[in-house]
């Protein structure tokens, strides 16, 4: 893996903005952005503060790894075409990241051995994207698949278990064992992309797309 390294770690799904610069775990730069619709217009700026940070060149970059979904539409789409654009300008290829396992990466770092927990971000008005994770080994398992589910539901899926995301969790009731994380730190795209990553060449990136998990549909302004 190390003929990757510097990874270029690209996170868009949600509303942080971030990138990281990644040559291990003990050395990487990081630099997010909180400013909603800000996605388009501050995210090269903020690749560049991190090529800065490093003091290398961007051709010194070996690959690329992007958050991939589920998460935002249009956050997920200006990611991607960003790694797109960065790939095939310096000719290095794409690791595509599941946002919610490396969020669930950044979590086992920090989490006890055999706990348990809920991943519950929200996709509209109604429903989540929601997964259960286990800590095993420092690592997670799935206890259950990413899904979308009716948020009607969540409340007895959580289990009174830990359960993180941008659900709206008050309208459930839901205060105790509850974290506002909802998207991963950069450097957890890099990390993930260094341990379980496969890559894609440059020469296959044209067709590569976030993963939804829903089919995005353009509603009618009714006049």
């Amino acid at each position: 893996m190390n003929d990757f390294l510097p990874i270029l770690a690209i996170e868009t799904s949600d509303s942080i903005c971030s990138a990281s610069l990644f040559f291990s775990e003990e050395k990487y730069f990081s630099a997010k952005i909180t400013l909603k619709h800000s996605h388009s217009e501050k995210l090269f700026s903020i690749i560049n503060s991190v090529v800065e940070q490093a003091e290398i060149q961007k051709h010194h970059i070996k690959s690329i790894a992007v958050s991939a979904g589920p998460g935002s539409f249009t956050g997920l789409r200006i990611g991607m075409a960003a790694a797109k654009g960065l790939s095939q300008s310096l000719n290095i290829p794409i690791y595509l990241v599941p946002t919610f396992e490396a969020i669930a990466l950044q979590i086992a770092s920090i989490s006890p051995e055999n706990s348990e927990f809920i991943i519950a971000n929200k996709v509209g008005k109604d429903e989540v994207y929601f997964a259960k994770f286990q800590i095993k080994a420092n690592n997670y398992i799935f206890k259950e698949e990413l899904k979308i589910v009716p948020i009607n539901q969540l409340k007895s899926l959580a289990d009174n278990i830990m359960i993180y995301g941008n659900a709206d969790f008050n309208s459930l009731v839901l205060y105790n064992n509850v974290s506002a994380l909802s998207s991963p730190e950069p450097e957890f795209i890099a990390i993930w992309a260094s341990k379980f990553g496969n890559s894609v060449d440059v020469n296959n990136i044209d067709y590569l797309e976030p993963n939804y998990l829903k089919e995005f549909v353009i509603k009618e302004k009714k006049l």
